[in-house]
């Protein structure tokens, strides 16, 4: 995979975590369960600047970023807390494995920031209940 290809695969990933937060923001309850709602708004936040970084990224190497899609399917049901959590928890997975495959095929400062960005997943991953790991982003 080229530099080029890592970079558009982990965009079109946080467009999947945009959209899918904003899914989630919907389903959850501010006045029910306010530390899950402040989560998720902050994860959708920072999958949001992700995104954007990723776009100047991409942009700044002569390529049109990849679009996000119309749509994205939920992994799983929303109805509880508990089920939005492991929504959560799929969609963080998805991501850090995304970007330990940006490192994987990136460089210099651009391996930097997903190195930022490959911890700052794996501690969302952490604050939804994922058990910790010795190298988060790999099977």
């Amino acid at each position: 995979m080229t530099p080029v290809e890592a970079l558009q695969k982990t965009l079109a990933a946080e467009h999947a975590a945009v959209h899918l937060y904003g899914v989630l923001g919907g389903q959850a309850s501010k006045s029910q369960n306010p530390a899950l709602f402040r989560q998720l708004d902050e994860a959708y936040d920072e999958h949001r600047a992700s995104r954007d970084r990723l776009t100047v990224l991409i942009n700044a190497k002569g390529k049109a970023p990849v679009a996000a899609l119309v749509d994205y399917a939920v992994p799983g049901p929303t109805a509880t807390p508990n089920q939005i959590e492991a929504v959560a928890r799929t969609i963080e997975r998805r991501v850090t494995a995304t970007y330990g495959e940006l490192v994987e095929n990136t460089a210099g400062a651009d391996r930097g920031w997903a190195i930022t960005a490959l911890d700052a997943s794996a501690l969302r991953e952490l604050g939804f209940g994922v058990a910790p790991s010795a190298f988060p982003g790999l099977d």
